[in-house]
């Protein structure tokens, strides 16, 4: 019998909208189990979730049968959902329109792992547009700073 077979590493970056500093300590890791569970849903596997105030870094390894815009989709849609349900601080919480994924290769999952492990101490030094600007010109891609944010 034949077997399609993949291992697709993403790393996706998204901000809440306007960077509005909502992700709080009471919600963080409930939003991120709710996260996990929403990529396990889909068939992809949650690596590392972590975030800030103002926005999130998941690594997932990408279903087969899943493309990076219907992961992105559920996950942003489905957390917001669910986040506004956590208070009435939350009312008003959204996630940008916008979204970074980049793909990970399997000797570089460590240090991405490293690095969303790290974003506390790493953003007492950088901003999240910063951060954000850093990937997308490692990446070599091109971007009109006035569609970038949201």
């Amino acid at each position: 019998m034949p077997q399609s077979l993949a291992r697709l590493h993403v790393h996706l970056v998204f901000s809440t909208k306007h960077r509005d500093p909502l992700i709080t300590d009471a919600v963080r890791g409930s939003l991120h189990a709710y996260m996990a569970t929403v990529l396990q849903n889909l068939g992809c596997t949650p690596v590392l979730i972590n975030s800030v105030a103002d926005h999130v870094h998941i690594l997932f390894e990408l279903s087969r049968t899943t493309s990076v815009s219907q992961a992105v989709e559920k996950i942003k849609k489905s957390s917001s959902k669910w986040i506004k349900t956590q208070g009435n601080e939350f009312g008003v919480f959204a996630w940008q329109a916008g979204y970074g994924a980049f793909s990970v290769s399997e000797s570089n999952v460590p240090t991405v792992r490293d690095y969303i492990a790290n974003q506390q101490e790493h953003h007492r030094h950088k901003s999240f547009q910063e951060e954000y600007r850093a990937f997308l010109e490692r990446h070599g891609l091109v971007y009109d700073e006035k569609y970038v944010w949201d």
